[in-house]
């Protein structure tokens, strides 16, 4: 075995181009680099960072170099990759006798049409900022938000004690750390366990409490009150785990923050569903209230990639990212790079991708009215007139194999909605919507518990305000 040092490079440039990397022998033996371990912790919030298992398979991250103990004269398999703008490597080598060095270089397939847009994880937690850049930078990301949340550890007392992870690392609206060419920003998730969570990201100040009701006190406070709170200093409220059934509440008070104007995007995250998200975030957009969408990982263990599902935002239009995603001018991808634009009265979709997938389509008002297969480069366009109706329209590539790149789901992109002239309320979307503003309502007077009486009413008003807007839309969105 000697000790050899391993160096990979972007093809174009010759520079250091952090990558993640898995190195196996003959008989599937895995080989990591010095100071790395071939088996870690997989549990929820265990020493992430470095490292990652997907598809029962163990990677390393690393900074583009690397000391690995290696054996010569066998055939080594290594892999390497550097996010879905850059080709797979995947190749067979054997080191001759006393070989010390190996080079590498990764290809770039996309063109510098993409070099004015960021590639952002809108949340990932319990990652350390240094770790989350290194793992961003290898997965190809220009930002990572790392959001603090509260949740319980099981001491070695016997006792559970709450936590808040990544607090003492609050940055708000300036990174916490820039290294690798990647910035990691740390903001917070706020959650109630029924009424829903928000992403309260470039915020000015921690906007407490993190946390409340079930374990952690009474009902007595508001996601409507955190999100404007996150707005008085320009700060981006984000929906997370929107409509997951294990998630609470159906909607809960997060949707009629949505219906009154107080969250600015919906997170799609990397996280199995037991039920389809799509048509919920249809019945929304239907409903006249067309929210961009923002990707996440939502990495809270070794298990998930940083970037399994990741924000693309362009900056050409935008001051910051954060803009870029308040504008709704988003994808969402775990590989396929989709845009979406109107000229006159045709809208054009086209996809670019290194990653099989089925179909790309065009989707207006919640039906597909433009379908087309990929090329054999999988690349592919799709253009269809518009009309005069008003409502939205939107791209969406999908794919039925699993991902070479983010194993556990197929490939998949969808642009944030575009609006057409004045959006509709559409009465199935507005009488779904409504069925959980009401479920809603009747667990706040039934099973809320509340220290005071005004706070039960101050939540009790919202969700009155949010069904009024909801009953009286007329595709405006928001109050």
């Amino acid at each position: 075995m000697l000790n050899v040092h391993l160096r990979f490079t972007d093809a174009a440039t010759k520079k250091p181009l952090p990558v993640r990397l898995r190195i196996t022998g003959p008989t599937g033996g895995t080989f990591v680099p010095l100071g790395r371990l071939p088996i870690f912790p997989c549990g929820r919030g265990e020493e992430l960072g470095g490292h990652v298992r997907l598809g029962g398979e163990n990677f390393t991250t690393i900074d583009g170099g690397c000391e690995v103990p290696l054996p010569d004269s066998v055939p080594l398999r290594i892999r390497a990759s550097h996010g879905p703008e850059y080709d797979l490597l995947d190749r067979e080598v054997t080191l001759k006798s006393g070989q010390m060095a190996l080079r590498f270089d990764l290809n770039r397939w996309t063109d510098s049409s993409w070099d004015g847009w960021q590639r952002i994880d809108s949340r990932a937690h319990f990652l350390s900022p240094h770790a989350a850049a290194l793992d961003g930078a290898a997965e190809g990301l220009d930002a990572v938000n790392v959001l603090a949340r509260a949740s319980s550890v099981l001491a070695r007392d016997g006792n559970t004690y709450p936590v808040f992870s990544n607090i003492a690392e609050f940055s708000g609206q300036v990174p916490a750390l820039a290294a690798h060419g990647c910035e990691v920003i740390v903001n917070t998730l706020n959650t109630h366990p029924m009424l829903g969570a928000l992403g309260l990201l470039n915020c000015h100040r921690i906007v407490h409490p993190l946390a409340f009701g079930g374990t952690n006190g009474p009902d007595d406070w508001s996601l409507c009150d955190w999100a404007d709170q996150c707005h008085r200093k320009n700060g981006l409220v984000v929906w997370v785990d929107a409509f997951r059934p294990d998630a609470g509440l159906l909607g809960g008070e997060a949707l009629a923050a949505l219906i009154l104007g107080k969250v600015d995007a919906i997170e799609f995250d990397a996280a199995p569903r037991s039920q389809p998200f799509l048509p919920w975030i249809y019945r929304i957009w239907n409903a006249g209230f067309p929210v961009p969408l923002v990707g996440a990982s939502g990495k809270e263990s070794n298990r998930t990639a940083l970037g399994a599902m990741r924000t693309y935002a362009p900056l050409d239009a935008s001051p910051n990212w954060i803009e870029a995603v308040r504008a709704g001018r988003t994808f969402i991808t775990n590989g396929p790079l989709l845009k979406l634009a109107i000229a006159g009265d045709t809208a054009r979709a086209t996809v670019e991708s290194r990653l099989p997938y089925e179909k790309l389509e065009l989707i207006r008002n919640g039906k597909v009215i433009a379908v087309c297969a990929p090329d054999p480069d999988f690349g592919a366009s799709l253009a269809f007139p518009i009309g005069d109706d008003g409502g939205w329209i939107a791209a969406r590539c999908i794919g039925g194999a699993e991902s070479r790149l983010y194993p556990g789901g197929p490939v998949f992109a969808h642009t944030s909605p575009i609006r057409l002239g004045t959006p509709r309320g559409d009465p199935s979307g507005i009488r779904h919507l409504r069925d959980c503003l009401d479920k809603t309502r009747s667990w706040i007077e039934a099973e809320g518990a509340f220290v005071a009486s005004k706070s039960k009413a101050h939540l009790l008003d919202g969700i009155a305000r949010a069904s009024t807007v909801l009953n009286a839309s007329n595709g405006q969105g928001g109050a």
